[in-house]
């Protein structure tokens, strides 16, 4: 009889205990509400940003979306990728005369790298718009403790001098202590890190600037930034200036 009491006891705890493992799941938050008229229609669509937290004492979005209805109970969901921090901004940087929306979220680490999205609900239909890519970067280390950075195939190399991280470059193998280059490695290219809307004229509205890290012979051996300007234009991004920015 003892036996068959502890048994009932378990059995009916079961219930209590998954309870309480699901109320540690988190739950999804609202995050911001927007009203804006991305499809075109001359009336305002409901975006609204929604996340779910990798844990309850995480401030890391695991899962990252947003809603859009209208004022005819149409509805999407847009998902992204997990990140810190989300937000959501409305240009016009397609030029079709409506308003865009560019996502963005911190992905963390050191390299303060974000991730981005460009998505298009123009006439009701939702396409995502490919964001640019850097094609034509090139660096070398070069004799003299010299690095040559090019940032345009029309343009000569940019020489920075990084003497002053000789004796780490000696110690790492890519140098001797005379400046002679004995490793073909190369310095680092990061992905493009963040991109900023910016206005480049009143009558050509808005585009893009990207701020990409150059690194020598790590992510932390910062060496400068590549900024570039993009404009969208006939279903392309096109670079309007490209810079190099010494750190």
């Amino acid at each position: 009889m003892r036996y068959l009491l502890l048994i009932s006891l378990f059995t009916f705890s079961l219930p209590l205990n998954t309870a309480a493992e699901e109320n540690n799941v988190p739950s999804p938050q609202h995050l911001s509400t927007y009203n804006k008229d991305v499809t075109d229609d001359s009336t305002e669509e409901t975006i609204k940003m929604k996340g779910k937290f990798l844990a309850p004492d995480s401030d890391y979005y695991a899962e990252l979306w947003a809603s859009v209805s209208n004022h005819e109970e149409k509805k999407w969901k847009i998902p992204y990728e997990g990140g810190y921090d989300p937000k959501m901004q409305f240009f016009d940087l397609n030029h079709d005369g409506v308003n865009d929306l560019f996502f963005q979220s911190a992905a963390g680490g050191s390299g303060n790298s974000h991730h981005y999205h460009l998505h298009t609900l123009k006439n009701n239909q939702l396409e995502e718009i490919p964001l640019p890519k850097q094609e034509f970067i090139k660096t070398d280390f070069k004799n003299d403790f010299k690095v040559a950075i090019q940032i345009d195939h029309e343009q000569e190399p940019t020489i920075v001098d990084v003497k002053d991280r000789s004796s780490e470059y000696v110690q790492l193998g890519i140098y001797d202590e005379n400046g002679q280059l004995l490793d073909n490695t190369s310095p680092m290219i990061a992905p493009i890190a963040f991109f900023q809307p910016v206005e480049i004229s009143e009558g050509k509205g808005y585009g893009l600037k990207s701020h990409q890290q150059i690194s020598g012979a790590y992510q932390a051996d910062k060496l400068g930034t590549v900024e570039t300007l993009w404009y969208y234009e006939k279903g392309q991004w096109i670079i309007l200036k490209t810079e190099w920015v010494p750190s």
